[in-house]
């Protein structure tokens, strides 16, 4: 389930490791997720391109150190045409629900037809539903409305007055992109964020060169890029507060730096840890705050007028145009309720803590089932890929440990998955992560469910070898049906 760079990762594992008997569901015309989706002005990754890309297919011709999302797209598209695996994707089918049966395995109803099959891996992602918040009055509002998830394209900002809500990793990028063009932009922010320095640049023409002509000097800055990440950011995080503290001292001189009117840096100063919630990187977001056409809002809103925005201090802010750079749905992502596995159990109740995960991959009550981007797989500091590149190791192992027979049934023991899941969370408490601010890494219990909270490399050695011993391995009694079928 899903096309984005975990589905189609997915397929080139299989594919690799012979496993030919499958089909991808993806809901939109074309594939890319969250690289498809989100086009909004200034959109970049903020992992380096070098790392932000399957190990197994390094592209020697990124045009920037940190790539922009129509080039990240343009990759994946690339790699699954590279890979054979576009004719394997049943475009425009939505799933509606997913539901495991003893007797039949599981059947996936799309609004298209239905599925039958033996396992199921869902690689839907944790950034794919938008989340807008629930602001009295917002249906009254006169003109346009967007969120930085579903770009309207066509819109066009000049000369026109602009809200922007949120100061996350999409406003950082929205805000100095927009700026330039219209009459007035005004941009609520509700929690200051860690704003570091960029070090984004061009690749210069002899790097890709090299780069496409010797392929090891890519491989080890791949590594180099990696091990940086992994030795500096995760011990500032994880294990050494006065390394975090020292980072934390060279961001406020970025800060102090790009914003000299004390004031508005004031507002600007995070009052938590640096990491507690996703840090961000620009070097025209600051910058783009201090022009005379842009105001920062920090008063909280109290509505929603048919002509502007109304804060709890009294004033309105006329504008034409509300963008809501308010993040996603992770937690809460809509797709936890429609996939049910053994005994009604939903996939909802392992992001509101209700259901103890193994590896963030496999769960309890859902036998034969694989979650890419499961709980606590997120990374607060490298590339989402790599991680997945490990669960799709650990899946391919599992498969090829499993065999090829039509009724085998793999379900993981609860004696593993719960004591794995308190051990996360007993690390959990010793990171950055849980040191009091809120975020979108944590679910409406205040727990977070998103964030690794370790070295990946721990991650990547737990997932290297699939250990039957972690789950009952039975079989089940095929119907009539055949183990998977198209319609």
């Amino acid at each position: 389930m899903g096309a984005g760079f975990s589905g189609i990762g997915a397929a080139i594992r299989l594919l690799q490791a012979g496993q030919d008997d499958f089909v991808i569901l993806e809901r939109a015309r074309q594939l890319g997720g969250t690289w498809r989706d989100n086009v909004y002005p200034g959109c970049r990754c903020d992992v380096p391109s070098h790392l932000y890309s399957y190990s197994f297919a390094p592209n020697p011709d990124w045009h920037r150190t940190y790539a922009d999302q129509d080039e990240i797209w343009k990759y994946l598209r690339a790699t699954a045409d590279r890979y054979d695996v576009v004719g394997r994707i049943r475009f425009s089918h939505r799933v509606l629900d997913a539901t495991w049966d003893d007797a039949g395995g599981w059947t996936v109803t799309t609004d298209r037809g239905t599925f039958r099959c033996q396992y199921l891996v869902t690689a839907t992602g944790v950034l794919a539903e938008p989340s807008s918040p629930a602001i009295p009055g917002a249906r009254r509002f006169t003109g346009t409305v967007m969120h930085s998830a579903r770009w309207d394209a066509s819109h066009r900002f000049e000369g026109q007055r602009v809200a922007v809500i949120g100061t996350g990793a999409s406003a950082v990028q929205i805000v100095p992109a927009i700026q330039p063009t219209v009459e007035h932009l005004s941009v609520f922010q509700r929690t200051p964020g860690w704003v570091l320095p960029h070090p984004v640049r061009p690749i210069r023409r002899w790097e890709r060169r090299l780069f496409a002509a010797f392929p090891p000097a890519q491989r080890l800055l791949r590594a180099l890029i990696y091990w940086q990440r992994e030795i500096v950011l995760v011990s500032a995080f994880t294990k050494y507060d006065g390394l975090r503290a020292a980072l934390e001292r060279q961001v406020r001189k970025h800060l102090a730096a790009q914003v000299p009117d004390p004031e508005l840096r004031a507002k600007l100063t995070p009052d938590y840890q640096l990491g507690c919630k996703r840090v961000l990187p620009s070097n025209d977001f600051y910058p783009a705050l201090t022009r005379p056409n842009v105001d920062l809002v920090t008063e909280p809103i109290a509505r929603i007028e048919p002509d502007g925005i109304l804060t709890t201090d009294g004033t309105l802010h006329r504008v034409d145009v509300i963008v809501f750079a308010t993040g996603f749905q992770v937690s809460d992502n809509p797709i936890g309720d429609h996939v049910v596995g053994r005994d009604g159990h939903r996939l909802s109740e392992a992001f509101s803590g209700d259901l103890a995960s193994y590896l963030g991959t496999t769960f309890p009550h859902f036998p034969n089932f694989f979650m890419l981007t499961g709980p606590n797989t997120g990374t607060g500091h490298t590339s989402q890929i790599f991680m997945v590149e490990c669960q799709l190791n650990y899946i391919v192992d599992a498969l090829d440990a499993l065999g090829d027979g039509p009724d085998v049934v793999a379900e993981v023991l609860p004696s593993v998955a719960e004591p794995f899941t308190l051990d996360l969370e007993r690390k959990m408490r010793k990171t950055v992560w849980a040191s009091g601010c809120a975020s979108w890494y944590q679910n409406e219990h205040r727990r977070n469910v998103a964030i690794w909270p370790d070295y990946t490399v721990v991650y990547r050695r737990q997932t290297r070898h699939f250990d039957p011993a972690d789950y009952v391995i039975g079989h089940r009694r095929p119907t009539s049906a055949p183990a998977s079928s198209r319609p």
